[in-house]
């Protein structure tokens, strides 16, 4: 082992002969020749005095050796007669040979460091151990065999040693980040927790990125301190007689007893969750085993039966509440809750149990963890995957528990695991349920409803989820339902749902797909009847629909043409905020890329262009560069360029094509109308001309002749 006093030693005299080698080198390579000769006469002199101490140079690998049988080292001879040349050449051979016995030792230190890996995969940490240990013999200053030992010698609950085999490895690299994470896991387990943040802290200054790896280490650290300060307090209440503390010891006792009549139990614990109502209690009923009741087999059976009697049914719901009060703001009893055998996937059971009073407090309980960020992360380590689809149900129910469901559901849609969890049965459960939500809309809870929506819609952050959504055809129908309308179709809870659909529909038109191809016809038609909508929300919501799906298929333009869509954007770019005018001269824009009609619709209502003016001097690129790119295509209508003879149009779109503009696509959507300005009207070239545009217009052509 290489962790006592005389070993650190021999580490740092090893360092130090590196250094001194190196400083004899470049003496020896020195132009100034009182420097070469004193470099010549210090190697001389050590040569001398380790001539006896061959043998040993040759079996540690870390040495500098020299093949004295090229200097005379009889003592006879001066330092000064030394040939230089063949000093360094003997150097060089020796560098050669360190090298080789280097590269050697490495290949052997590689494959017990696999050795070793291999037996750590298998458990047996003991070998891992020895297998790194042999590996270091042959390569003392390895990073990745103290780092490995030291996660061994974890494992084993050596945690001294771990804290060596650290400090080794960022002797070996300072930056070494595992050395640092295994360190302060080991000084927490040691209960030393300002070494223990130390460490971690240092792992934030070397990669900033692993900020969140960090936080949740000084978290863990926090807690355990904290853990350890509630228990030292709790005791000293316990041996002072405090009254919480033996009652609660006494209740446990009997609660644990076997064979008592189920109401026995019952009012036990019911008695329990009353005396557990702070800090102090919790951890009086933790230190006392207190989760550990569920040995008791008519608890047990209570909790996991198919089928309860009322009595059954008061006994689950006292155990739930009992929970509730053991768990509240007690991460730690939380932590400890979720471990014992069962409980987490009966939680999903109990959801399901159809009993309104148990799915209350077992609502109840699992907020305590969702609503905070530590409480989810102990939620994510159980598995989650069915609780998507469970906890979406309860958007059938007409009381309080939809809304808990919603607002759980709502706590672990961000969290990334929680999304990928939900992937494993999103087409094949949860897709089903949503579609037939969606379609009974008048039958169910509608706040909980867009709520519901709203938490699919967030899914669609992850783009294979999205996907996923996108091409199902059952969603895209239920949505379709949903919007045509419903009895109460009025109420303000279904136009929270028509607002949600329309978000979701935004998310999942973000994709391209042959469902979207489908369904664009009937798509675009509702949300042309939206547009009359007295909520400007929903308004604007339905006009970012059809920005994002008319361009799937030209069908769906020719029908929106058809009802009249130009006129209403118009309307909307004349009126409406800066997110709906986004949308709308998007969609503008793509119904006069394929449609004649709407070309022509656009200078019938709009003669003299003015609104597409007023757009080009907006402070938004999006909207100029569409505003630019609508322009272009009106222009091939006879008679619209005549219609902007005297207007600014030329100066606006110059300004824009030749340079102002940030984006290359306003930019080239300016060029382009610009040529065709020219073209249509040669006219404006006199303008051109007065504001020195011509080069910009001739190179404006080439992007006419493309388009």
């Amino acid at each position: 082992m290489l962790r006592d006093e005389d070993t650190e030693a021999d580490f740092q005299r090893f360092l130090r002969r590196v250094d001194d080698v190196t400083n004899l080198l470049q003496g020896l390579s020195s132009p100034d020749s009182a420097v070469r000769e004193k470099a010549i006469a210090e190697t001389e002199k050590r040569l001398q005095e380790q001539g006896a101490s061959r043998e040993e140079e040759e079996e540690e690998e870390s040495r500098t050796t020299l093949n004295r049988t090229l200097i005379n080292t009889s003592g006879s001879v001066k330092a000064e007669a030394v040939d230089a040349d063949v000093f360094l050449a003997a150097l060089e051979k020796d560098a050669k040979e360190r090298a080789q016995r280097r590269r050697r030792n490495e290949q052997l230190a590689n494959a017990l460091k696999e050795q070793g890996n291999e037996a750590f995969r298998r458990g047996d940490f003991a070998l891992a151990i020895h297998r790194y240990s042999q590996g270091l013999q042959k390569l003392r200053d390895k990073q990745e065999l103290y780092t490995n030992r030291a996660q061994a010698y974890l494992k084993l609950h050596e945690y001294e040693k771990a804290i060596s085999d650290c400090e080794w490895a960022l002797k070996c690299n300072k930056n070494c980040l595992k050395a640092y994470f295994l360190m302060g896991k080991a000084h927490l387990a040691l209960q030393h927790f300002p070494e223990c943040r130390q460490c971690y802290e240092e792992m934030l200054q070397i990669d900033p990125q692993k900020e969140n790896l960090v936080k949740d280490c000084v978290n863990e650290a926090n807690l355990e301190e904290k853990r350890l300060r509630d228990e030292e307090r709790a005791e000293r209440e316990a041996q002072a007689g405090s009254v919480a503390a033996s009652s609660i010891q006494e209740l446990l006792q009997r609660i644990s007893s076997p064979g008592q009549d189920i109401l026995y139990y019952t009012g036990g614990i019911r008695l329990l969750a009353q005396v557990v109502n702070s800090c102090t209690e919790q951890t009086f009923f933790r230190t006392n085993n207190g989760f550990s009741i569920l040995r008791n087999e008519t608890l047990r059976g209570a909790l996991c039966a198919e089928s309860r009697s009322p009595a059954e049914v008061e006994l689950c719901v006292s155990l739930l509440l009992l929970w509730q009060a053991a768990c509240a703001g007690n991460e730690e009893n939380q932590r400890l809750l979720l471990a014992q055998p069962g409980v987490s996937a009966q939680l999903a059971e109990l959801l399901c149990s159809g009993t309104p009073h148990i799915q209350r407090e077992t609502l109840a309980l699992i907020s305590l963890y969702s609503e905070h960020q530590s409480g989810r992360r102990l939620l994510l380590r159980q598995d989650l995957s069915r609780w998507l689809q469970i906890l979406m149900a309860f958007v059938k129910s007409t009381d309080a528990r939809a809304d808990s469901a919603m607002n759980i559901l709502s706590d672990l849609i961000g969290e990334k695991r929680f999304q990928t969890q939900c992937g494993a049965m999103l087409s094949t459960d949860v897709l089903p349920l949503f579609s037939q939500l969606l379609v009974c809309a008048g039958q169910v809870n509608q706040a909980a409803l867009a709520r519901a929506v709203a938490v699919l819609g967030s899914l669609c952050a992850d783009v294979g989820l999205r996907a996923q959504l996108a091409r199902s055809r059952e969603c895209w129908q239920g949505c379709l339902q949903l919007l045509e309308g419903c009895p109460g179709a009025s109420s303000p809870g279904y136009q929270h749902c028509v607002f949600a659909v329309l978000g979701l529909m935004m998310n999942l038109l973000l994709e391209s797909n042959g469902a979207i191809q489908d369904f664009a016809v009937p798509i675009s038609g509702r949300c042309l009847a939206l547009l009359s909508h007295q909520d400007g929300k929903i308004v604007t919501r339905a006009v970012g629909v059809l920005s994002r799906v008319l361009p799937a298929s030209p069908s769906a333009v020719e029908e929106v043409v058809k009802g009249g869509v130009v006129k209403k954007m118009l309307k909307f770019l004349k009126a409406g905020g800066q997110l709906t005018c986004r949308y709308a001269i998007k969609t503008l824009s793509i119904c006069t890329k394929s449609s004649r009609r709407a070309q022509e619709e656009l200078l019938k209502w709009d003669k003299r262009l003015q609104v597409l003016l007023q757009l080009l001097e907006a402070g938004d690129e999006l909207v100029v560069g569409n505003a630019a790119l609508c322009l272009s295509q009106c222009l091939q209508v006879p008679g619209a360029a005549s219609a902007l003879l005297g207007s600014g149009v030329v100066q606006l779109l110059l300004r824009h094509a030749g340079g102002d503009a940030h984006t290359t696509s306003v930019q080239l959507n300016s060029a382009i109308a610009l040529g065709r300005l020219c073209v249509a009207e040669p006219r404006h070239i006199h303008q051109l001309r007065k504001l020195n545009g011509l080069a910009i217009l001739n190179s404006s052509m080439k992007y006419v002749q493309s388009s």
